[in-house]
């Protein structure tokens, strides 16, 4: 592959079991946005396209900025409908999360419609910014994309999470990746992640990607520490520590305290 493409470096570590943090994106706006998470030690950000306001221009910009930085960059897509993850990946994306995967059936179609074939059925593009806009034969493009495209299955219920083994026996799927706050809320336990109930989900998607040599994902867990630790002791590989607007209000929130505590 020619020079000025770019490899997916938070694949590569995830394969080598190595620890991706990823910045969550969800209010930022503009190409700053992966220079800041890349200097604050971050391996990728995550474009929520899902909840928040964020255009597909705007995506598409902070998305080609991480490449440049090198972290990759990932975006939460909007739907399971095939148009919405290729059209990000074409414009930039090395890695989609898709949301609201129930069962092998939906994970299976993120696989048939983020890769190429002979693997998927993902439409063809000439070329784009994971590409350098070099001029490559369509062959070695396929090939290039399907290996450094990360595929991530989003699962948001409990009983999404009871096909988690089949879900992660899956070629193709990169990453189960639990939706905790969604989880809980269905559970009617809202984000009591330290709760046995929800340890016993944590362990069970644990044991699936051991089995079936694939990375756990975990968001939600942020401002915890001790919970954070023991997702990683679980074995969680991608991480999504936190985002644009929780670590603001939380770096404003503690000095607006301690500035209001001062006698004057």
């Amino acid at each position: 592959m020619q020079r000025g493409v770019f490899e997916n470096n938070a694949k590569k570590k995830l394969k080598a079991g190595e620890l991706v943090l990823c910045m969550g994106i969800s209010q930022m706006r503009t190409a700053d946005a992966p220079m800041i998470a890349a200097a604050c030690g971050f391996d990728a950000i995550f474009v929520d396209i899902e909840h928040s306001p964020v255009s597909m221009p705007e995506a598409s910009q902070m998305c080609v900025s991480a490449l440049a930085q090198g972290i990759t960059p990932i975006a939460r897509v909007n739907s399971q409908h095939p148009h919405d993850a290729a059209r990000i990946l074409d414009t930039g994306a090395q890695g989609v999360m898709v949301p609201h995967i129930q069962d092998t059936a939906a994970a299976a179609r993120i696989v048939q419609n983020c890769k190429f074939p002979p693997v998927g059925h993902r439409s063809a593009f000439g070329n784009g910014p994971t590409l350098g806009y070099r001029s490559i034969p369509q062959t070695e493009i396929n090939t290039f994309l399907n290996d450094n495209v990360l595929l991530i299955a989003m699962l948001e219920t409990p009983e999404a999470i009871e096909h988690a083994d089949a879900i992660a026996a899956l070629p193709g799927i990169d990453v189960v990746h639990i939706g905790g706050l969604d989880v809980s809320n269905e559970m009617g336990i809202p984000a009591a992640y330290r709760d046995p109930r929800m340890k016993a989900v944590f362990e069970k998607v644990a044991k699936a990607c051991r089995t079936h040599g694939k990375q756990m994902g975990v968001g939600g867990a942020r401002g915890d520490f001790d919970l954070q630790k023991y997702l990683l002791e679980l074995g969680v590989r991608y991480l999504t520590a936190g985002s644009d607007v929780s670590y603001l209000m939380s770096a404003a929130r503690a000095e607006a305290a301690a500035l209001r505590a001062v006698k004057l």
